[in-house]
Parts: structure tokens; C-alpha cells; sequence
């Protein structure tokens, strides 16, 4: 309990007046006091006994959580490498949803010797009393685990697969099998602390017996699933987190179908009182409500423009009109035959072309270094009872439940690049010089270069997602206001058309230094237990595109002015120089470059194979070739073979495949409705003469379907049902018969059309 004598202090530097634990707002500035509970990493039975204040600053609440009675001092913070511990939370800092961040140190004297305790953000807790803001520990997984429904109970199972590779990486993976550790806040897994693992580290069949005492639990339409994905993790038929991900992809989708979104979105754009232009630009346009049904897509989408005068606001609506139309194209699909991971390389693809048509408008104008134009991006797709959140810059995303607010998007600034090398804690990363500069953001250079964030997200309640640009996000408004301002909207009590003017409202008021743009989008769900048992298909093999966000590093241009508060600055080397965790963030390529740029570091995609709790796997690709190919027909379909088309086959987004094309099957595996019997198969396109030839004569814009000098990512994939190859009319090549795809010419990409290069 409390302590009642204890005060809470305004965090307001002006100010700084004592206020009653209960009150939400400073007595005497109406500043918002936030009530920051922390956790306390102790070897020992308790930090403090409750109602005692530690360091004359943190009041104990229990044996290990404590409440910062002075929001607004700085926590100490020693030197990352003295606590060996620190790199672990730092490095995990793309996983933040699920695991916590470090907020400083806590320092006791005990006699002669001195303990270091480790204070970490935002444990998951429980409010007691609204009155007296009494609050307790948050329900462990396994105790939660019967209350929750089916969706949600696969929702916790399918975060854990995603936080395992990442936590093995760091050594840390134990965390996932410690249910005291293991707790849970609403929809999300939140983990208390981390616990190191010891010499022998733990492996998925230790996994499945975790998960096998959660048999009995489970939801009947789900037990059997259950049960039979743990059994399989014990006895390694499921050997990696990309086939136990892709297991559990399934079971979602089969649960999904009992749940009825209505999706609402708002979006708000102002001036701002001291800027003269607003740059920002948003979608739809400011002021317009949609709503799904009856509209068959909501997209939301926030862009804050760089470059000033004919500048920024051209970069941002010239990325608006882009996306939309991409995406557009993109939600033709019906949901039942989206693969998630393709949807999200996809939406990363519409950001791609946008930064190339800023891009190719800044070289057609000549404008270079300072005075190239550009923008940031945060856009959320919700696409059944998933939301997909794609982002470039320090446009900001929140989600909001009735269990808190969450940032979803980590800033590619600087001061984020710092805490995900393990060189610094973010709140005392934020106070160096050039901490919010930009390391990249849409128009700086070609889009090889861009590595946007792409994310999505299970979502089984009620909830609001807050994008925005930094002109209200920044001093942490939302932070502040989310809890009055926001939440109310999950309660009926408001709609999201007056909070939207609220917040224009806020950030004026409070910030009033940038334009500000915001989206809301109100999720609102519909659930009920389906009657029906869902069965687990485990796939043989599976081969996944893993993405690291923790080692995204951009190659950004020079882009800056004293005069804008945002910059965009190159990703050059810590002015601290310790030595770099392999583990984390090998391979590194160093560039030299000319005058005074001096030394720039580009980090590379991490291929090691790390899923973080956000990326998903890509189609499997089995190796296995059948042993019989005399016998070989499309009923019989396989890895390996080589069929051609008889017909011109449409792909959309203008793309085709002409007659006589030659592919070669990649993969084959379940549609995500099993009950079809349909086959979900992806194929590369085979070198072939004709090909080219055809795609040329059918694009009378010149635009070949078929490039013949291109190499395709491993992602470029043609993905097509077998009923639809069938439909078309293909035929599939016997062994005996030469085919472009047996030589060792590099298979050629399918190609968008050229993106459109002309002005607004």
C-alpha cells in the first residue's frame, strides 16, 4: 500500500510542486503527473519494505515495484559497460511491447558496501483501487490462461514463438519458460524481467513442455491444437520458430473468422501557431471519417514533410497519393488468401516506390544535400483481426486498450540507434546533442538504402491506434494525455471526431512549435467461441525471411538546417567507441567517404536468422524433388519441377505472365482455408526468350512484365492457387525435357510498371 504521507512531484521544471499520490493533475499548473512504476531486478526477498521511500525518491508499493515520486528528475544511469546485464535490455529494444526497458539505477548503502539495483519500465500491473490508485502485479500467463478466449490464448503462444529467437540470441531465452517471469497485460505477453540462461541453453521441445501444462486450459475449440503443437514441439517435428509461427498463423486465421471487426478512422492536420506553411499531409484527408463496413478498406496514413517551402508538403502528399495507390491495389486480395508476410513485404514495396518518386523528383530539380525534400511515414492497415503498421522517420504509432498505451514504432533517430547498439539508456540517450535527428526518412536517396519498419499485430479486443507526427508526440504528450484524452473513446463516453480536435488542441497548446497530424483508429470487435474444433497442420520444412528491426541501420543522406527542428543525418560511428556485439549487429561494412563526412557506418540486414516478435515468415520452400517424374501431372505437383503457362496468366498490379513462360515451383503449402483442399504454390520465373519477347508485345507502355538483367530478391515470388494454374492452363515439363531453369543464367524478377516520375 501506499505510503499516505508521501507526495508526488510535479514533473514540471517551473514548478515542481507537491501533490497527494491520487491527484492526476499538479495542483497548482495542471501539468500531468505521470505515475511511473518500476520494477527492481533484486537477489533477495524484497527491495524495501511498502510505504518506504528509497534514495529519498522511490516509494515502495511492494516487495519488488517501486513509484518515482520525482517524474521529473533524470534516474541515474552508470555506464552501460559496467552493467553487463544493461546490453541485453538495450539490444532487445525493438521487442519493447514485451520486454522491458531499463529506466536507471538505483543505488543503496548497506553499511560499508553498495548494491546496484537494476529499475525497469512499466511492469505489468493491475489497479486495486481507481480512488487511492492502489495497484498490484499483473496475473502470471498460466494463471491468466483459463480466462482468456481462444483467440487470445493463441495470441499469447504466437508472441512467445516470435520472442524466441531474439532471446535466445541474447541469452536470455529462459525468460520464456519462468512463469513466475511470464506475466501478461491484456492481449500482450510482458515479461517481469530477464533471466540469463545458464551453459545448456533451453531448446523448443522445452518449450513444448512449458506449453503442454496449458493443455488442459485451453479453450475446447483449441485444445487439440494445442496439444498437438506441443507434442510436436517435444518430439522436434516442430525443429524451428518459423514452422511453430507458421502453425500458429493457421489457428489464428481459422479463429479470426469468429470475430467481427467495425473499424472507424479520423485523421486531423494543423498549421501549428508558428509555422507559416503546414507540410504535413495525411489520409484521408483532414477531417474526413471512415468507416468499415461499409467501405471495404481503411488505411490510415501520417507524413510530416522535410525541406521547407515546395518542399516537405510536396514530399509528403507525393508519398500520400503513392501509397494509396499501391495499397489500393494490394486489398483487392481477399483476406483468406493474404499471406501475412507477403502483405507485409508488400506495404514495405509501396514505401519503396514512394521514396523513389521523391527521390527522382529531388535529382529532377537538382537538389542535393540540405535542400533535397522528404518526409516521414507511419500508416496502419487493418485487415481482418490483424493491424499492420508500416513506418519510416519519427512519425509516431500508439495502441490503446483499457490496459495502457504503447509505443509501436521506434524512431529512426538517433538517440534509438544508440540504445539499440547497447551504448546508452534511452532516457539519458535523448539528452545528447542531435538526438532526435533523423538516420533516414523517405526521399534521401534511392530506395536500396531505405529500410523501413513493418509490423503487425493480433488484435482480440477493443482498441485505439494513435498515428501521429512529432508535433504532438514530442515532450511526450501523448504519454500524458492518453488516459484522459483517449481512452475515454473505448468507454462510449466519447467519439474519436472530438478527441481528434482535442489533441489538435494539446499540441498547439503544449508544443505549438511544428505542424501536427493525427490519425485515430478505433478498432471495435465482436467475439464469440466458435463451436467447431481447428486442427494443426505442421509443414515438414520451413525456410523463413527473418527480419531484425534491431539492426535496420539506413544509409541516409546529409540532410539538416538550423532552421527545421528535424534532420536527417548519416548513420556515422558513436562518438563512444566500445567494442560492438557481434551477436547483435555483425556484418558492418565500413565506408570511406570523401571530405568532411568522414567515417560513415552502414549496418546490413542481419541474415542470422532472428525473429523478432513483429516479422513473419515467408512461404516454405521444401527441397524435396519427387523421386518418379515420369508420373509427373499438376495433381501431383512438386518442389523442384518446371511447368509453362498455355495462356496468359494475370497477376494484377499490371502485372502478367505471357504463354510459354516457364516457372519453376518454389514451394507448395496449404491455402489458408483448409477445407478448400486448395493449394497455395510459389514459383520463380525461368530466363526465356520468348518471355521477354511477350511481356514486351502485351505492355504497350514499354514496361516489361519480365526484365531480363534483373536478379530477384528471394522474396519476388509468383503465388498462385493450383486450382487457378489449372484454370489458366499450364503444363508441367517432364524430367527428360531442357528446360531455361536448369541453366545457370539468374532467373529474371517479375516488375512493376515504372513508377510515375512526373509533378504534382
Amino acid at each position: 500500500m501506499e505510503n499516505d504521507a508521501a507526495t508526488l512531484y510535479c514533473p514540471n521544471e517551473n514548478c515542481q510542486a507537491a501533490n497527494p499520490l491520487t491527484h492526476k493533475f499538479c495542483q497548482r499548473c495542471s501539468t500531468p503527473l505521470p505515475k511511473n512504476y518500476l520494477w527492481a531486478v533484486v537477489d533477495g526477498p524484497s527491495v524495501g519494505s511498502p510505504g518506504e521511500i528509497l534514495a529519498d525518491r522511490y516509494l515502495v508499493i511492494d516487495k519488488f515495484v517501486l513509484l518515482d515520486t520525482k517524474p521529473g528528475l533524470l534516474a541515474l544511469t552508470p555506464e552501460v559497460d559496467h552493467l553487463q546485464p544493461l546490453k541485453a535490455y538495450l539490444r532487445l529494444v525493438p521487442y519493447r511491447l514485451n520486454v522491458p526497458q531499463v529506466y536507471g539505477v538505483l543505488f543503496l548503502a548497506d553499511g560499508p558496501s553498495h548494491r546496484e539495483i537494476l529499475l525497469l519500465e512499466k511492469p505489468p500491473l493491475l489497479t486495486v483501487d481507481e480512488k487511492i490508485q492502489q495497484v498490484r502485479l499483473g496475473n502470471d500467463l498460466t494463471t491468466a490462461w483459463r480466462d482468456a478466449t481462444s483467440m487470445r490464448q493463441l495470441n499469447w503462444l504466437w508472441q512467445i514463438a516470435h520472442l524466441w529467437q531474439p532471446l535466445a540470441s541474447e541469452g536470455v531465452v529462459s525468460s520464456l519458460l519462468d512463469s513466475d517471469v511470464l506475466r501478461v497485460e491484456g492481449s500482450l505477453v510482458r515479461l517481469l524481467e530477464l533471466r540469463f540462461d545458464a551453459a545448456t541453453l533451453p531448446e523448443l521441445p522445452q518449450l513444448g513442455q512449458f506449453w503442454q501444462q496449458l493443455v488442459s486450459g485451453a479453450k475446447p475449440a483449441i485444445g487439440e491444437f494445442v496439444e498437438h503443437i506441443s507434442l510436436s514441439l517435444v518430439q522436434g517435428k516442430i525443429n524451428s520458430t518459423d514452422q511453430l509461427i507458421a502453425v500458429l498463423d493457421q489457428g489464428l486465421a481459422q479463429l479470426g473468422r469468429s470475430q467481427t471487426p467495425t473499424i472507424k478512422i479520423i485523421t486531423k492536420t494543423d498549421t501549428g501557431p508558428s509555422r507559416q506553411r503546414n507540410e504535413d499531409a495525411c489520409s484521408p484527408p483532414s477531417g474526413t471519417l471512415v468507416s468499415k463496413p461499409p467501405q471495404s478498406t481503411a488505411l490510415a496514413i501520417v507524413c510530416d514533410g522535410i525541406g521547407g517551402h515546395e518542399g516537405g508538403n510536396v514530399a509528403s502528399n507525393l508519398a500520400i497519393e503513392t501509397i494509396q495507390q499501391q495499397v489500393q491495389q494490394l486489398t483487392k486480395v481477399p483476406y483468406d488468401h493474404i499471406d501475412p508476410s507477403l502483405l507485409l513485404n508488400d506495404l514495405e514495396k509501396a514505401v519503396a516506390i514512394a521514396n523513389d518518386k521523391i527521390s527522382q523528383r529531388n535529382d529532377g530539380e537538382n537538389r542535393q544535400g540540405r535542400q533535397r525534400m522528404g518526409t516521414t511515414l507511419v500508416m496502419a492497415l487493418p485487415v481482418a483481426h490483424e493491424m499492420y503498421i508500416t513506418h519510416v522517420g519519427d512519425s509516431r504509432a500508439y495502441w490503446i486498450t483499457r490496459h495502457g498505451c504503447y509505443q509501436v514504432t521506434l524512431d529512426d533517430d538517433v538517440a534509438s540507434r544508440e540504445v539499440r547498439l547497447g551504448y546508452a539508456i534511452y532516457r539519458e540517450a535523448v539528452q545528447q546533442s542531435a538526438a532526435g535527428s533523423l538516420v533516414q526518412a523517405l526521399g534521401m536517396g534511392p530506395s536500396t538504402s531505405l529500410h523501413p519498419t513493418s509490423a503487425r499485430f493480433m488484435l482480440d479486443e477493443d482498441a485505439v491506434f494513435l498515428l501521429t507526427s512529432d508535433g504532438l508526440s514530442d515532450f511526450d504528450r501523448v504519454e500524458e494525455y492518453w488516459e484522459t484524452e483517449i481512452l475515454p473513446i473505448l468507454a462510449g463516453e466519447t467519439n474519436i471526431t472530438n478527441v481528434a480536435d482535442r489533441l489538435i488542441e494539446i499540441a498547439n497548446a503544449k508544443n505549438g512549435h511544428d505542424n501536427v497530424t493525427i490519425a485515430l483508429v478505433h478498432y471495435q470487435v465482436q467475439y464469440w467461441e466458435p463451436e467447431i474444433t481447428i486442427k494443426a497442420v505442421i509443414p515438414e520444412s520451413y525456410s523463413a525471411k527473418t527480419v531484425d528491426l534491431a539492426s535496420r541501420k539506413p544509409d541516409a543522406t546529409l540532410l539538416g538546417s538550423p532552421n527545421h527542428k528535424t534532420q536527417v543525418i548519416p548513420d556515422t560511428e558513436s562518438a563512444r567507441t566500445p567494442s560492438l556485439p557481434l551477436q547483435w549487429i555483425v556484418p558492418l561494412i565500413f565506408v570511406v567517404a570523401a571530405g568532411s563526412l568522414g567515417l560513415f557506418v552502414k549496418q546490413l540486414r542481419s541474415q542470422s536468422g532472428r525473429s523478432p516478435i513483429f516479422s513473419n515468415p515467408l512461404q516454405t520452400q521444401n527441397p524435396t524433388i519427387e523421386a518418379t517424374p515420369a508420373a509427373r501431372s499438376l495433381a501431383n505437383l512438386s518442389p523442384g519441377w518446371v511447368i509453362q503457362t498455355n495462356n496468359q496468366i494475370s497477376l494484377g498490379k499490371n502485372q502478367s505472365l505471357p504463354p510459354r513462360a516457364f516457372l519453376e515451383v518454389i514451394n507448395i503449402k496449404p491455402n489458408s482455408q483448409p477445407a478448400s483442399g486448395d493449394l497455395l504454390v510459389s514459383m520463380r520465373v525461368c530466363p526465356n526468350k520468348s518471355t521477354q519477347t511477350s511481356a514486351n508485345t502485351n505492355n504497350p507502355a514499354g514496361t516489361s512484365s519480365v526484365s531480363s538483367n534483373s536478379k530477384p530478391l528471394p522474396e519476388e515470388k509468383t503465388v498462385l492457387l493450383l486450382s487457378q494454374l489449372k484454370r489458366f492452363g499450364v503444363s508441367v515439363l517432364q524430367s527428360d525435357v531442357k528446360s531455361p531453369c536448369t541453366t545457370d543464367t539468374q532467373p529474371p524478377a517479375i516488375q512493376s510498371p515504372a513508377p510515375d516520375t512526373s509533378p504534382t
